[in-house]
């Protein structure tokens, strides 16, 4: 299954999402954000970073590329996106997702392995964990705190749209201690943490992250 991994001007983590699909057993396909073409890719990953160096706002002007005008639009008809942190920003810039990622409450960058718990286990980024499962998985982040309105946020838990949470210490000020959401349909995920600094214990604290990447892996052989 073909993973397409976007770069923006400013991604810094697209080479780190690109090895994790390919050791989660993928091919990761990369592309480019002036591009429009997303050459027959399964799924897209909007990785982390500073995209445009966050100018304006985070993730307002990578909503703006040319890649993204096919992305929305196939995301729209049930075609697969996870945002990670920058990405998550992009997709409630670009109204994939509701609410936004606004400057952390304690006005620091934090970088640190981070407990979640996992709420959501039927999207298809998440269909290999169990729900209630706990995982550490790091987070850096300076404008990571989700903040919705309180219809918004009633709305997301009513309809079981939370997809993991932070436990323990909130690192952001994220109400609700949310960490990621996704659309109605459970196609498009947000997420603030970084999976993919989590799937080999070489390069992270565990390999609990791997599981989003396996989820869309196995949905998308399920459904071929």
């Amino acid at each position: 299954m073909r993973i397409g991994v976007v770069t923006f001007p400013g991604s810094l983590d697209d080479r780190d999402a690109a090895r994790a699909v390919r050791v989660a057993g993928g091919e990761a396909v990369a592309l480019w954000h002036a591009d429009t073409d997303l050459r027959s890719v399964d799924a897209v990953v909007l990785p982390g970073g500073f995209s445009y160096g966050d100018y304006l706002r985070a993730g307002a002007i990578a909503r703006f590329a040319p890649i993204m005008t096919g992305i929305i639009a196939a995301a729209r008809g049930g075609f697969p996106v996870l945002g990670i942190c920058n990405g998550f920003q992009v997709l409630c810039e670009s109204h994939l997702l509701p609410g936004a990622l606004v400057r952390n409450d304690r006005r620091k960058f934090v970088c640190r392995d981070q407990r979640l718990r996992v709420e959501k286990t039927s999207t298809f980024w998440t269909s290999d964990y169990a729900a209630g499962q706990e995982i550490v998985i790091p987070i850096k982040n300076g404008e990571g705190g989700y903040v919705a309105d309180d219809s918004t946020l009633d709305r997301l838990e009513g309809e079981g749209r939370v997809v993991v949470r932070y436990v323990g210490d909130n690192p952001n000020g994220s109400y609700r201690d949310i960490a990621g959401i996704s659309n109605e349909a459970g196609n498009v995920v947000g997420l603030m943490p970084h999976p993919e600094h989590a799937v080999e214990t070489l390069c992270g604290p565990t390999t609990d992250g791997l599981g989003f990447f396996t989820s869309i892996l196995n949905r998308l052989v399920a459904t071929s």
